[in-house]
């Protein structure tokens, strides 16, 4: 599924609200610096959208938590849906709108 909002195509993961997803919405912001993050906190899950592509990389979320992360299974424990296509890896996660027309 992807978000359109304003005629753009937005992606990103729901993640289950917790500690570590606090990082992990932290994270994002970091590793997308040219984009606007919008953040949907729904009380038990928190929604990421970034138009286009939305990037998170296992460097930038071990800064955030100060500790070691496993990517990409760590991060699946809180992935409870997303928008877009992902393309998982032990480095990097990656959503992004890729449009069929």
């Amino acid at each position: 599924m992807t978000i359109r909002q304003s005629g753009a195509a937005k992606v990103g993961p729901v993640l289950r609200a917790s500690e570590i997803t606090e990082a992990i919405v932290e994270a994002i912001k970091i590793d997308n610096p040219d984009r606007q993050v919008d953040i949907q906190d729904q009380g038990g899950y928190v929604r990421v959208m970034v138009e286009g592509r939305c990037v998170v990389t296992k460097k930038t979320i071990e800064h955030v938590l100060g500790r070691e992360f496993r990517m990409p299974g760590e991060l699946e424990v809180y992935l409870s849906s997303f928008a877009g296509r992902i393309r998982t890896g032990s480095e990097q996660v990656v959503w992004e709108f890729l449009n069929k027309n």
